[in-house]
């Protein structure tokens, strides 16, 4: 199976900028009735703005130099009033910009947790969570700003580009021509820039996505850094990593910064044009100096959007990359899924069918893991599953639960094949515990009811006496009302596993799948949860995986699994009784 590893950067499909940038507004364009209150302000103020240099043009050449006062008093006022205008303009489009963006990225970030929830164990088997964390969270988050300056900047930003120039160019053609000269050389070397800088900020996601995969690594496995006192070890591989992190960073923001200098240059070559050919050329005594002065402000008024715009255009090259890795998994299709015609598993008994199954990863699809598998479980039968590490045994109770998807063959329960019901009428009627016990951050009451909410204080509670917690949990500070910490830190391996045989008791399941559940209980603490595990086998079918062979001895048959199938299949006695594989695994794990 192919996995991505921490330091080693993730593969992803490329795809059209156009296409990304077009699928990005898609979600902005949800909200028109607020993007058109935006762009009635964007209008108005940018209207505003354009018509100040006129009030200038008209105070200097027309009222100053007839010593106008009157005239002068009226501008002023008629000025006060546009800016005021102008501030509660720009001050509503950017509050209902604002909203706008939030709620585009709350939709982005849901539809990203929804997918990746649907996804296959496939999908998080081969790379670390921290880096699918990097996307939901950072990638994200980078978004922001591009959204929110899309209306409320660029927008503005070149409405007034397009109003400067029209001015401009009516007011003198060749004034006009001079100033916009070196926009050509602008735009050209902007395009040579931005190639670079795209593939530049995609490396450093990546490293950033690495780095955080790393820091989610090591301290979800704290415990075990300190027991080995590996505390050096990992400080030299994180530095590696921020390094790593760094240099991509430094490098990017090399090339961006190429962005903002071109159009220093340009302005300032501009604006030595405009004054050059405006005295020089065209003469100074044909252009009045109130003229002078409007395109002078229109001067400014043209490239200091020019340079917002470039600025933004840096903006979504630096973040094109993100929304990249965004599309990249909501692109990821889930190999497991609800088929067109899938109907709802009705509730069961709980007969299980095996037919000529295969099964092999879909990495190493020449690797069978399993091959022709055919076995018949009753309902209510317990089926024990024992054989050497690697032999196939998560991997048959995986395929029941549909958590991978067989190469060949037919898994039925009740007659139904599995991959014609819907994943989630399936899996609410089983009940699975690994030997991994994960409780979620909350109370104990919280993490028993997890699979079923709507379960009764009366139900919780005889299903924690059922396995036997019932005792322990009263001791507890506050009862069922104890907060856990995520793993259930402060809680004994014990004391888990027995919460997580009542969150699988109350949750009443039809298929019951026990794999190494009991690995992690000392010898006292399995003697007292033996009674609840049967109470928890009673009237279903039961699957449990275990290496301690003295947990399984009561089970109705034991499929002794190895080579890729069932070797042997019987009750305890038949299989000692055969002296094969079993039997002497039995003697090896007991004798002294």
């Amino acid at each position: 199976m192919s996995v991505n590893a921490i330091n080693q950067d993730e593969l992803q499909r490329e795809v059209p900028k156009r296409e990304t940038l077009a699928r990005l507004y898609r979600y902005m364009f949800r909200y028109k009735k607020t993007l058109a209150a935006v762009l009635a302000l964007v209008t108005v103020t940018l209207a505003v703005s354009l018509a100040t240099p006129l009030l200038i043009e008209k105070a200097v050449d027309g009222y100053v130099a007839e010593g106008n006062e009157k005239g002068l008093l009226a501008l002023g006022t008629a000025g006060f009033v546009l800016f005021l205008i102008f501030m509660a303009g720009t001050r509503g489009r950017m509050l209902l910009m604002e909203k706008v963006t939030n709620r585009v990225l709350l939709t982005i970030r849901q539809e990203l947790y929804i997918h990746i929830q649907s996804l296959d164990f496939h999908f998080f088997d081969s790379r670390p969570t921290g880096k699918i964390l990097a996307r939901v969270v950072g990638d994200v988050n980078s978004l922001k700003e591009m959204y929110s300056d899309s209306v409320t900047k660029l927008l503005p930003d070149l409405l007034t580009v397009i109003g400067v120039a029209v001015i401009m160019l009516v007011k003198n053609w060749r004034l006009a021509l001079a100033a916009l000269l070196t926009v050509p050389f602008l735009a050209g070397g902007m395009m040579m820039i931005q190639g670079r800088a795209h593939r530049l900020w995609q490396i450093h996601r990546k490293k950033n996505s690495n780095l955080n995969a790393f820091i989610h690594e090591n301290f979800s496995g704290i415990r075990i850094v300190q027991s080995f006192a590996a505390e050096p070890e990992t400080s030299g591989e994180f530095q590696a990593c921020n390094e790593a992190y760094r240099a991509s960073f430094i490098e990017a923001v090399r090339i961006a910064d190429l962005f903002s200098g071109l159009v220093e240059i340009t302005w300032g070559a501009g604006g030595f044009l405009l004054y050059y050919i405006g005295i020089r050329v065209i003469g100074a005594e044909q252009i009045g100096v109130g003229t002078f002065m409007a395109f002078s402000t229109y001067l400014a008024m043209f490239w200091s959007p020019v340079r917002n715009l470039a600025s933004f255009y840096n903006k979504i090259i630096t973040n094109l990359s993100a929304a990249e890795r965004i599309f990249d998994i909501l692109d990821t299709p889930p190999e497991i899924g609800d088929q067109e015609a899938a109907y709802p598993l009705p509730e069961v008994k709980g007969e299980v069918q095996f037919s000529h199954v295969s099964f092999a990863y879909t990495d190493e699809p020449d690797r069978m893991v399993l091959e022709d598998v055919s076995f018949r479980v009753n309902p209510g039968e317990t089926i024990a599953l024992v054989g050497p590490t690697g032999a196939g045994k998560t991997t048959i109770v995986n395929l029941i639960s549909r958590f991978y998807d067989i190469t060949s063959g037919e898994i039925r329960i009740d007659g139904h094949e599995i991959r014609q019901v819907t994943l989630d009428s399936l899996r609410r009627q089983m009940g699975i515990m690994t030997q991994d016990t994960f409780l979620f951050t909350g109370t104990v009451r919280e993490n028993i009811c997890y699979g079923r909410p709507d379960a009764s204080e009366e139900e919780m509670v005889e299903a924690a006496k059922a396995v036997n917690a019932h005792d322990f949990i009263m001791k507890l500070e506050n009862g069922y009302e104890t907060q856990v910490s995520e793993r259930g830190g402060q809680l004994s391996i014990g004391q888990r596993q027995l919460l997580a045989f009542a969150r699988t008791m109350v949750s009443d399941p039809k298929v019951l799948i026990l794999d190494e559940a009991t690995s992690s209980i000392d010898t006292h603490t399995e003697i007292m949860v033996q009674k609840g595990i049967q109470k928890l086998l009673e009237n279903r079918t039961s699957f449990v995986i275990a290496h301690r062979l003295s947990t399984i001895r009561g089970a109705d048959r034991i499929f002794y699994i190895d080579k890729k199938g069932i070797q042997e299949s019987g009750s305890h006695q038949e299989l000692m009784e055969k002296k094969g594989a079993y039997y002497r695994l039995y003697q090896k794990q007991y004798e002294q």
